[in-house]
């Protein structure tokens, strides 16, 4: 069998052998991962320059470059005792979906082009709206992820506030916001001097009398107080600010209120989740990832804009080139509500996954990510010379042994990431370096957590000797 390089064809026959050998290879690697380990971290080197290639090779050949030059020597964030940053734990059905949207190489900007993942689209989104308690007429849209949703969010924020007018506003939020809220005000054109990060209170949360406080300074000052980002779990602790309290200052004030719910938001779908995330339906905007607690493969982002033509108002543009897009009244362009003009279609896998497991599933799923935190912590504190920083909640519990100073716990990283048994990683709380441990993997077991935690002892023996 010989491809048709001048056409980049391949025959029925090599696409079945060539997919089958890539669904085994797929099948091997998430059926073996706890024997694997969490994976790898190359060492920094130069890179090598090469010429690209001018003739192919075998498929089985490229396949095996690719594993092993790139697959393998990644860290696998679905990986049941990767417990770093925020695991992606992923599922077998969205897999297939994407590689289906990949395969059908979908348009997902215009209806002319997709309006079949135009409608799939609008019904996942709706979903999403329904179960983050937002009222009808709000709207959104799937984008790469929880950066590109703040950013998204902020910008209508902007027009619809401040009319693109930029000077004297300043925007407020805690001092454990995610760094993309900052990126997103930085892209848009505010200043350092415009933004305001308020130090959190005791249990690491946005404190309104603060808050207060400085609008009032800053109005009172001439400038233009105009947004509050909330945190509906914030990644170093899974911290909620008050979001009740913020969106009734916000109404009073005349703010928009934008919600950054990226990690939490998604625990919304639990009654325990629903409790922490009182007020969050209140909010002007949302972003959420649904590639974190909603369990999706890399990548997928959700906006959700409280008066969803408020998404149109702020990014519609139509110029000669896209008239035929827009003919007929009613059709659902959703390049017109984002950044992205060319969108793949990322609602599908979330669709599907949704559709097959049904929503008791993913409940089930985010209750034993609590459930886990909760465990690592009950697990630290029987641990001689541990002591919790900060208790489990929303999924995430941190810790650090009472007598290693902020130095000893930075090689207490390096030396986890390099035994590659388990892997957690290390945030700042209050000037002190702690070790953070997020447990919303699914597939992560009372024994993963322990065995993880036993070896983080040890290895912080051989680092203190």
């Amino acid at each position: 069998m010989t491809a048709d390089n001048e056409r980049l064809d391949l025959t029925p026959e090599q696409m079945r052998a060539f997919g089958y050998r890539v669904i085994d290879v797929i099948v091997e690697h998430l059926s073996t991962q706890r024997e694997q380990g969490v994976g790898h971290c190359l060492p920094v080197e130069p890179l090598v320059e090469t010429a690209p290639p001018e003739q192919g090779a075998p498929f089985e050949t490229v396949l095996e470059e690719a594993l092993d030059q790139a697959l393998r020597q990644t860290m696998h964030v679905n990986h049941p005792r990767f417990f770093a940053y925020v695991p992606s734990p992923s599922n077998y059905v969205s897999v297939l979906a994407d590689t289906l949207s990949a395969a059908f190489n979908t348009f997902a900007g215009t209806w002319i082009s997709g309006s079949g993942a135009a409608v799939i689209e609008r019904t996942t989104v709706d979903w999403l709206r329904q179960l983050c308690g937002f009222p009808a007429g709000s709207g959104g849209l799937f984008v790469s992820g929880g950066s590109m949703a703040n950013l998204t969010a902020l910008a209508t924020a902007r027009s619809v506030m401040l009319n693109d007018d930029t000077n004297d506003a300043v925007v407020y939020f805690s001092d454990q916001t995610h760094s993309a809220v900052t990126k997103s005000l930085r892209v848009l054109g505010f200043r350092p001097d415009q933004l305001r990060a308020i130090r959190s209170d005791h249990q690491l949360r946005l404190p309104v009398s603060e808050l207060a406080r400085r609008v009032d300074e800053d109005a009172n000052g001439g400038r233009r107080p105009f947004c509050v980002v909330a945190n509906a779990g914030t990644t170093n602790t899974g911290a909620v600010d008050p979001l009740g309290e913020v969106a009734r200052f916000c109404r009073e004030r005349g703010m928009w209120m934008h919600v950054d719910g990226a990690y939490g938001a998604a625990a919304v779908i639990t009654s325990r989740g629903r409790e922490l995330l009182a007020g969050m339906d209140e909010a002007d905007s949302l972003a959420l990832d649904p590639h974190k607690w909603l369990f999706q493969p890399f990548e997928v982002g959700c906006v959700i804009v409280r008066n969803g033509a408020l998404l149109r108002d702020t990014f519609e543009i139509v110029p000669e080139y896209l008239r035929d897009t827009h003919r007929k009244e009613g059709e659902l362009n959703l390049a017109d509500y984002g950044v992205q003009l060319t969108r793949s279609f990322r609602a599908l896998k979330l669709w599907m996954s949704l559709r097959f497991f049904g929503l008791s599933a993913f409940r089930s799923a985010v209750e034993r990510g609590f459930r886990a935190a909760e465990f690592a912590e009950a697990c630290m504190r029987e641990r001689k010379g541990w002591v919790v920083e900060s208790r489990a909640q929303m999924g995430i519990v941190c810790f650090r042994l009472a007598d290693g100073d902020n130095a000893f716990h930075e090689r207490l990283v390096q030396t986890i990431v390099s035994d590659g048994y388990g892997l957690v990683t290390s945030t700042v709380l209050a000037g002190r370096t702690v070790l953070r441990m997020c447990t919303i993997n699914p597939r992560s077991t009372e024994e993963d957590i322990r065995s993880t935690i036993e070896r983080i002892d040890h290895l912080a023996k051989s680092v203190a000797t």
